[in-house]
């Protein structure tokens, strides 16, 4: 490993599961939904979703970096609870950006859909009242004023992008930072993603789409824990949800200076774009994805101790994965982890959620569950569905594919 390839440092999450990650690490061994019934907004009788994976409120966590007249104009949820995980998490990795220090770090925490609640709540208030939007209804709906409120929160003074790659924005926000660590743009790197899409056209938006969750006709009663079904021959599409979560990495050059303790390094990563279709995923570019990042390791595919998937539970991506796995692996797939049958789809924030329970589960040498799992005949592998897994893992493959085709892979190493 070169002295400027990344290490990770501290990590920290917020999910379906709770606010506290050690919490949502036990709950998700032992198999806990944190998917339950819509409740952000009023629901009419005609509404098409009817469950979500919300997350807790964390009114009552401190924010020295966020006073409650700032949380009033700053009031789209993005930024409290990206701004919480980004606390934690760097007091995980002992960096305190200090002034020497804060030229050198970057921000590429980012969001795939942003406060847009803002900009709705705005114009709804503009048809309904005719007032005017409150002035920071614009700075609420911008995509890169999350990364910006961090910065200021850190004083980080390095490199800053919002990386946006839908539903791999978590883990291309990662790779990006590895970049600018890699071409010595950077020592440290904010990284994560945040994303609240609980909002009215948004989620009805998914359902005219077919994406997400739609029960079976009689089945509309069936138990929310049940919906969020990935690889399942009875997998009805995604169910939607929110989270936020937070990776600090830096360079090994900076961590040994520094004698700061690491467990886990990037060892290896890819993106690719599939250049087919606006949604469907394409199996040949979704396979050198994944080929590349084990290739970028200096690996191989049996040095892969887990995947980590995608797994949104839709028909066609899931048997678009298990095929590029199956390809990839030559029928001998390794343990797969889909962690969204346990937390639904958080968007943007979903890959980074799932890398870090992917941490989580290397530090502790165990694998959560696949919940809600009925063999499919056409996807024949072992996902866990029987409950934890003891296993040792030195190499851990997580896959995240986004609308538009962008697809991420990244292998992380146990040190």
């Amino acid at each position: 490993m070169r002295p400027q390839d990344a290490v990770i440092l501290g990590y920290d999450a917020v999910s379906p599961l709770g606010s506290d990650l050690d919490s949502q690490w036990q709950q998700a061994l032992e198999g806990r939904s944190g998917i339950g019934e819509l409740t952000r907004f009023p629901l009419n009788a005609d509404f098409p979703v009817r469950i979500a994976g919300q997350v807790p409120d964390i009114d009552d966590e401190p924010y020295p970096f966020l006073a409650p007249r700032q949380q009033a104009s700053w009031s789209s949820p993005v930024f409290k609870y990206a701004m919480l995980t980004v606390e934690r998490a760097l007091a995980r990795s002992q960096v305190e950006i200090t002034p020497d220090i804060s030229p050198r770090t970057a921000v590429t925490y980012s969001s795939a859909i942003g406060g847009l609640d803002a900009v709705l709540k705005a114009d709804r208030r503009l048809i309904a009242e005719n007032k005017l939007p409150h002035p920071y209804t614009n700075p609420n709906s911008c995509i890169n004023m999350v990364g910006g409120k961090i910065a200021i929160q850190t004083r980080a003074r390095g490199p800053i992008t919002s990386t946006i790659t839908a539903c791999a924005t978590g883990l291309s926000s990662i790779i990006i930072g590895a970049m600018f660590l890699a071409q010595g743009r950077a020592d440290v790197a904010v990284c994560g993603a945040v994303d609240f899409a609980l909002v009215e056209p948004i989620v009805a938006g998914f359902s005219t789409m077919n994406g997400c969750y739609n029960p079976k006709e009689g089945q509309e009663n069936e138990p929310p824990r049940a919906a969020s079904r990935p690889f399942s021959r009875n997998r009805r599409g995604f169910v939607l949800s929110e989270g936020a979560g937070a990776v600090i990495i830096a360079t090994r050059e900076f961590a040994e200076t520094h004698g700061l303790s690491w467990k886990f390094e990037l060892a290896g990563w890819a993106m690719t774009s599939d250049a087919h279709h606006f949604v469907a995923p394409c199996l040949p570019t979704v396979k050198q994805c994944m080929a590349e990042a084990i290739n970028d390791a200096g690996l191989q595919p049996p040095d892969i101790s887990a995947v980590n998937a995608h797994a949104a539970s839709t028909r066609v991506g899931d048997k678009v994965e298990y095929d590029a796995l199956l390809d990839l692996f030559d029928s001998r797939i390794p343990p797969v982890c889909a962690n969204k049958s346990l937390i639904g789809h958080a968007m943007g924030a979903s890959s980074v959620i799932e890398s870090i329970f992917a941490l989580k589960g290397m530090e502790n040498d165990i694998l959560p569950p696949t919940i809600n799992y009925e063999p499919d005949p056409e996807i024949a592998l072992d996902c866990l569905a029987r409950g934890r897994q003891r296993l040792s893992q030195e190499f851990v493959l997580k896959n995240a594919f986004g609308f538009g085709g962008c697809n991420c892979c990244a292998v992380f190493r146990r040190v």
